[in-house]
């Protein structure tokens, strides 16, 4: 038999104890129901009548008042009779009633009209003990029938319950254990049912898997071993550290240059989760931190270089975090199935670059001293007293001061650059007054302003707190911004600086209404050495990525705004003092 069918009988023979026992309950409830309600319309109502056309006789003897509350209640009584004898006796309380009515002084009409009451009440008071007899006697018997169709319906279903999950149960029971094996790479497992439903078939075609993967296993087990054993040989010989996790963050393996510079043996670290090697060895501890912390499934890459004393001399190397995915199903679904750790040597790159910047630190220090002496026989030129100067001269000593100037801003900038890359910056932070900084900044650039005829707008709160910073880095920043602005600016137009207050920040704003930033440059004009395409703006392209290192040395962070045709807004945000 089908599985299918099995449920659909099974669950069929419990609908029919079900509709069953609830169609016999719901038969003696309604004959339960038509007992109690005849007693109470046929009987409890004639009761009620008699009891109130006595009451009134009692309370009413000797006036004629009670006479309608008697005869209401009377014609009531007249129209529910239901008993054998029961019309008879209403009949004589009628004659005497009525014989009553006619000659109220006649007294002898009411012990007649009370013995009539009494038997109508007496018919009623006995056809009620004989309902409820009847009644009581319905209820026993659907007691006793109920209860024997609910014990045989309760132990057939206690014998269902026991047995029927069985047959769906042990068959999926005996799978999942067939599975798991073949899960854990168990493939001499075998299934037994010998049922002749979905499941008997399900147990031979799984059989038959178990038989191929068996099959195809015992096949591929030695080329798999022979090119386990090559990978193993070429992650050995590379000379970059490599540590290979599962998905479960246990070391898979690791090459001889891993364990030279964390000084462990692959012992200590194969099989084991990394997280346990990292409680003891702050090496691996600082390569997991990103992994542990996000568990990205994107390559990760250190934010920089990680410096390792090993072997007797300092080197440095960049991490790289390789997120290995696979594919799983027809639906191609990715999944993360390990990770690979990669430190590259980057020692001689370092040290190149710390050539690099001890060489522009030199060489830029060198540079200030003959432009000063430059800007000074320039100055002497200009002096009047040594002789006139004509046209000519004059413009030909206003560009040497131009390149000077020039040429003194760059190293100036080179200078600070190098202190941004040796992390030497010198701060000195202490309460400073924003307009201060604003004033400076705004006379620093005040000649060039005026050669473009740009107004410098400075909007300044009256109560303002003063700003935690180094009043001279962070006048040389906004100095950088304003001079920026009015460069990118159109003649006669305006450059607004402003700064106000937000929550703990203290926020320089300098917005300019020029062409504006296009939005693919936006995230690259802080990055060193950038210049937008097309512009004409002479200098390094290190000023911007200079002036973020100075804010954010400082605690606070500086953003952009902006929009092609209307302008930009650069905003320093600053801690305030307390």
């Amino acid at each position: 038999m089908k599985l299918k069918n099995k449920l659909t009988l099974g669950i069929t023979f419990l609908f029919v104890l079900i509709v069953s026992f609830g169609s016999l309950s719901i038969v003696y409830i309604n004959r339960l129901s038509n007992d109690a309600g005849k007693i109470l319309k046929d009987n409890e109502e004639s009761l009620l009548y008699s009891n109130t056309m006595l009451k009134a006789m009692e309370t009413g003897a000797g006036h004629t008042n009670w006479f309608a509350l008697f005869d209401s209640n009377l014609v009531k009584q007249e129209h529910n009779i239901t008993e054998p004898g029961e019309e008879t006796a209403t009949h004589n309380v009628r004659v005497h009633f009525d014989l009553l009515k006619n000659n109220i002084n006649d007294s002898t009409q009411y012990p007649f009209i009370r013995q009539a009451i009494y038997n109508v009440i007496d018919l009623n008071q006995k056809a009620i003990i004989h309902k409820n007899s009847i009644a009581q006697n319905t209820a026993d018997s659907a007691t006793i029938w109920l209860t024997i169709i609910f014990t045989f319906i309760a132990i057939v279903s206690f014998t269902f319950v026991l047995n029927f999950p069985s047959v769906i149960a042990n068959p999926i029971r005996t799978l999942l254990q067939g599975i798991t094996d073949i899960a854990n790479k168990n493939y001499k497992s075998r299934i037994h049912i010998n049922q002749k439903d979905e499941f008997g078939e399900l147990a031979n075609s799984f059989n038959k898997m178990a038989y191929k993967l068996e099959e195809y296993e015992s096949s591929n087990l030695a080329r798999i071993l022979f090119e386990k054993k090559r990978i193993e040989a070429i992650i050995n010989n590379m000379h970059d550290p490599v540590i290979g996790l599962d998905e479960q963050k246990k070391v898979l393996f690791v090459n001889s240059e891993a364990l030279k510079i964390s000084g462990l043996v692959e012992k200590d670290m194969i099989g084991r989760p990394v997280q346990d090697i990292a409680v003891t060895n702050d090496l691996i501890r600082s390569l997991i931190r990103e992994l542990i912390q996000t568990n990205t499934t994107e390559n990760t890459e250190a934010k920089g270089p990680l410096k390792i004393y090993a072997d007797g001399k300092e080197s440095f190397f960049e991490k790289d975090i390789l997120t290995i995915l696979s594919e799983q199903g027809d639906e191609k679904e990715r999944f993360i199935v390990g990770y690979v750790i990669v430190l590259k040597n980057i020692t001689p790159f370092k040290e190149l670059d710390f050539a690099k910047t001890n060489f522009i630190a030199t060489v830029s220090h060198e540079l200030k001293t003959p432009i000063s002496s430059i800007k000074l026989s320039l100055q002497l030129l200009e002096d009047e007293r040594i002789g006139a100067s004509n046209a000519e001269q004059k413009q030909l000593m206003q560009n040497i001061r131009d390149e000077a100037d020039r040429l003194l801003k760059i190293t100036g900038e080179l200078l600070n650059m190098t202190q941004v890359e040796t992390g030497k910056i010198q701060l000195n932070l202490q309460p400073a007054q924003a307009k201060d900084i604003l004033q400076y900044a705004v006379d620093a650039v005040r000649a060039e302003a005026e050669q473009k005829h740009i107004t410098v707008n400075t909007f300044l709160p009256h109560v303002l707190p003063p700003v935690l910073a180094d009043k001279d880095k962070t006048a040389w920043v906004i100095t950088n911004l304003l001079s920026n602005a009015i460069h990118y600016s159109h003649e006669n137009t305006k450059v607004l600086l402003n700064v106000q207050q937000v929550n703990e920040h203290i926020q320089f704003t300098v917005q300019d209404f020029g062409k504006g930033i296009e939005a693919d440059y936006i995230d690259k004009i802080f990055d060193r050495y950038f210049k937008i395409p097309g512009s004409k703006q002479e200098g390094t392209g290190l000023g911007l990525a200079i002036s973020k290192e100075f804010i954010e040395a400082q605690g606070g962070f500086i953003t952009v705004s902006s929009e092609r045709g209307a302008g930009s807004i650069f905003t320093v945000s600053l801690k305030a003092a307390a």
